[in-house]
């Protein structure tokens, strides 16, 4: 969950004045107040979603008045200038709390009413330019390389001054020789998912390279009822692409086999049990920067969390708390008559208006206890 005060937290749950506010800026900067120029937002939204390679994606409708861009004004232009998009709440006598929602490359612009009527911006995380500069030609990263140089050479000649904060293993070095061909963002991707973490680019500007968040004490309640914020609910149960095991590999190091790890889901009470009537359904992954069974396990324990649970996915309307973002695990009531389940945020959209319920699609949660074999 992103930075909220106590008091936000009690006034996006009741009857509350939202706000948002747009700055168009050039690209690179990161923090929550970053300089630009403000526009008027007409409508739109910000969706965030953890299984896609782009997390964050915008649709924003300004007010075009003089904003169409220009040989001398290329400020809206799709030539590199971010969005920069907040939502937060007015408490009134000029005391509002703003949560960020993220920066945006401005990809697309489009206006239907010629010359000042509004525009539409399409936009996409910072991710979405690591994957349009693909490598002209191949990388060599030497034995001894760390983690923190292999990721920063390779994210910040796209995006120059990049924060790039890790958890932990930055500094842990290659135990072998690695080569990057030309796509830049399958490499980082899954030498990331190799170290048995997740990377995304995160509300302020910065690449966050981490473990996969505990599943600990739920963040939020949405529920049906009179006190309760849940507008309107869809939900399917399905096995489709469900995994309840993970086999990671490595590759061999001189005459020995390569290293190989299996994570289950090793809780007997949960319906996709390894072995139980769910049967044994395992993903595969394998990189060159597994050389130990220490990682290769860790490897494949971050890709199972990803997925670990009741095959059981909601799709909800809910009033808009703009804090919430994938990973994040909350309480859900479906109907009075139901009782309460504990969910995973998948993806959610977020308005920028008034006038629209926050959607978002979760996953549900059983207790977590994975095993290895």
């Amino acid at each position: 969950m992103r930075p909220a005060s106590a008091r936000f937290l009690r006034a996006v749950t009741g009857s509350h004045t939202m706000c948002a506010r747009a700055r168009i800026c050039e690209r690179g900067q990161t923090g929550t107040d970053p300089d630009g120029v403000e526009v008027r937002i007409i409508g739109g939204d910000v969706r965030l979603d953890a299984t896609a390679a782009v997390r964050g994606t915008l649709d924003l409708t300004i007010d075009g008045t003089r904003r169409w861009p220009s040989k001398t004004d290329l400020l809206a232009a799709p030539y590199g200038n971010e969005v920069y998009v907040e939502r937060g709440i007015d408490y009134g006598g000029g005391q509002r709390e703003w949560i960020g929602l993220g920066y945006y490359r401005i990809d697309t612009i489009d206006q239907e009413k010629v010359p000042d009527g509004p525009i539409r911006i399409s936009g996409s995380d910072r991710m979405a330019q690591l994957l349009d500069e693909r490598l002209t030609s191949p990388r060599q990263f030497a034995t001894g390389t760390t983690n923190a140089t292999v990721v920063s050479s390779l994210v910040t000649e796209v995006h120059p001054g990049a924060s790039i904060v890790w958890d932990s293993g930055s500094t842990n070095v290659l135990s072998r020789p690695m080569i990057c061909d030309d796509d830049r963002w399958t490499f980082l991707d899954d030498f990331i998912s190799a170290l048995g973490k997740i990377w995304y680019w995160a509300y302020d500007g910065t690449l966050q390279i981490k473990a996969p968040p505990p599943i600990g004490n739920p963040v939020f309640e949405i529920g049906a009822g009179k006190s309760g914020t849940l507008v309107r609910l869809r939900r399917q149960l399905t096995r489709a692409g469900t995994y309840n095991g993970v086999v990671a590999t490595g590759e061999s190091v001189d005459q020995f086999a390569p290293v190989t790890a299996l994570a289950i889901d090793n809780d007997i009470t949960s319906p996709t049990y390894w072995g139980g009537d769910f049967g044994r359904v395992p993903e595969f992954f394998s990189h060159p920067a597994i050389v130990t069974k220490q990682q290769a396990l860790a490897a494949a324990v971050t890709r199972l969390r990803k997925q670990i649970g009741l095959p059981y996915e909601i799709d909800l309307e809910a009033v808009p708390n703009p804090a919430l973002e994938p990973w994040d695990v909350g309480r859900i009531r479906p109907s009075i008559r139901d009782g309460v389940s504990i969910h995973t945020l998948q993806a959610l959209t977020i308005p920028l208006t008034s006038e629209q319920a926050m959607s978002a699609t979760s996953r549900e949660q059983t207790t977590l206890k994975i095993g290895s074999m």
